[in-house]
């Protein structure tokens, strides 16, 4: 059989319920769902450095956060010089033509870092925007196109709707919905198969800028969702814990009560832009038919992080709970491929540093020694001969934020979690428990079960640089960093 091309497709800030698939009352998303059904569903896929920077580097080289170093969010840092070894690079030495379309997010912008060929569109970047005096030609490859279009300006963007990339603010899409972002991010895909190398297998990595903000779908999709019932506030037995970072009322706020009425437009911006990029998702896959490519491609989906969507006051990312860090997780074999599992639903916890060695194991390209994640190919594809070692028993997630490391090891049924500056700690059963609710850290009755998962966490960060174990126990209030020391030796060249 011929080498499989490979489509990775990455969607930016895409909770892990928020699929017909998994449950979900209300999102609809009928083409995700039929490609579960084709393939395998990774219900405990977690991002474990949930932000998009720190996370794309994780999907990219394949590492964990204490490998590739990038432990919180940071613009500005030479990607070629920290993460020399990309999953886009190995598909290139393999013979493979690779391509990026939609949001790459490293730095600088143009860098290419594996890719044969970059169509840009990061989305509203502070950091690109200043440094190249809002020069788009420079960063960004969707507002140049745009402003060719019939009917529009010579000084057309993505902001002219006044609707930020960090807020809860939510309104229809200003423009024809083929202007869109999401519609641009299709049509590039589609038009690049007609300019794709036919000699060659493909890796393409298909990354849009949405459902992050601004939740700005077209009128029909967000119309979906304005009269669900609605969003009414839930906090648990725990939230007192960030009382000192509350900004109520602020639209971009990370923690803090906003009116329900807000929250309740902004699930429907954010749910209408799903069902969006799910229905371009379609029209990729016609696509592939129509090009006879379908039958030889292999698909997977996922997204960096998560959205916090009000649960428990918090809006946004960064945070290690269920609606930051969870993320969906599809994997789907080429139709032609004997040995795959259609319709499998996989329980173990996995991460984004495993999607690298899957996609380059599915695609029979050797995995580099650089990648500590690990293939799930086992869970794809039905194997013979010997059984392969252990899974995971759980996975380490990081991310510092509000002035500290907020720390957090499960294995998608238990939780813990640890705030390093103020020492607090959360724990909950996430199969009885699944939103969160309830704390069973200060509970007598679990402190064995208390024990065990720190001591886990303690495992994890012992000997870590910044000093978070000592003598066997976890320390508050140590300086943090969100670039670990061998990744800044790289940089330093």
């Amino acid at each position: 059989m011929d080498k499989p091309n490979v489509i990775l497709i990455c969607a930016d800030e895409w909770r892990g319920d928020a699929l017909g698939a998994e449950g979900h009352p209300y999102v609809q998303t009928p083409h995700l769902d039929e490609m579960a059904g084709k393939g395998a569903r990774f219900r405990h896929a977690y991002s474990a450095t949930p932000t998009c920077v720190p996370a794309r580097v994780a999907l990219f080289t394949g590492q964990s956060q204490e490998r590739h170093g990038r432990v919180g969010y940071q613009e500005g840092v030479n990607f070629n010089d920290v993460h020399p070894v990309t999953l886009q690079g190995e598909f290139r030495k393999a013979g493979y033509q690779t391509q990026t379309i939609g949001k790459l997010h490293v730095y600088p912008e143009r860098s290419r870092v594996g890719f044969d060929d970059v169509i840009l569109h990061d989305g509203f970047l502070h950091f690109a925007r200043k440094e190249h005096k809002r020069d788009f030609k420079f960063f960004d490859d969707y507002v140049p196109w745009l402003r060719r279009q019939p009917g529009v300006t010579a000084d057309e963007e993505y902001f002219d709707h006044g609707a930020g990339c960090n807020s809860t603010v939510a309104r229809p899409w200003d423009k024809a919905e083929r202007l869109h972002p999401t519609s641009w991010t299709g049509s590039q895909a589609v038009e690049w198969l007609y300019r794709r190398d036919p000699t060659r297998p493909f890796f393409l990595y298909l990354s849009f800028h949405r459902p992050h903000p601004p939740y700005d779908p077209p009128a029909w999709a967000m119309d979906m969702y304005v009269d669900l019932p609605a969003f009414k506030r839930r906090l648990g037995d725990w939230e007192h814990h960030y009382e000192s970072v509350r900004t109520d009322g602020n639209h971009q706020l990370a923690f803090g009560k906003l009116s329900e009425a807000v929250t309740h437009r902004a699930r429907a911006g954010y749910y209408g832009l799903m069902t969006q990029i799910d229905f371009q998702l379609m029209r990729l896959v016609e696509a592939l038919n129509e090009f006879g490519l379908a039958d030889n491609t292999v698909l997977a989906f996922t997204s960096d992080h998560g959205e916090m969507l009000g649960d428990h006051d918090f809006y946004r990312k960064s945070v290690g709970y269920e609606g930051s860090a969870r993320v969906p997780l599809i994997v789907c074999p080429a139709p032609n491929d004997e040995a795959a599992l259609r319709g499998a639903v996989v329980d173990e916890v996995v991460e984004l540093r495993d999607v690298m060695p899957t996609l380059l194991d599915l695609a029979g390209v050797p995995v580099p020694e650089s990648c500590d994640g690990k293939s799930l190919a086992r869970f794809v594809r039905s194997a013979a001969g010997e059984s392969p070692e252990p899974w995971r028993e759980w996975l380490h997630g990081e991310h510092v934020y509000f002035g500290q490391s907020l720390q957090w090891v499960t294995d998608g049924h238990t939780k813990y979690l640890w705030a390093s500056a103020w020492g607090t700690e959360e724990l909950f059963n996430l199969d009885d428990d699944p939103e969160e609710m309830h704390n069973l850290a200060p509970l007598p009755e679990h402190t064995e079960l208390l024990a065990l998962w720190k001591g886990r966490l303690i495992a994890d960060l012992t000997d870590r640089e910044e000093g978070f174990v000592h003598d066997g126990e976890l320390v508050t209030g140590v300086p943090v960093t969100t670039i670990l020391a061998h990744a800044r030796a790289r940089m330093a060249g």
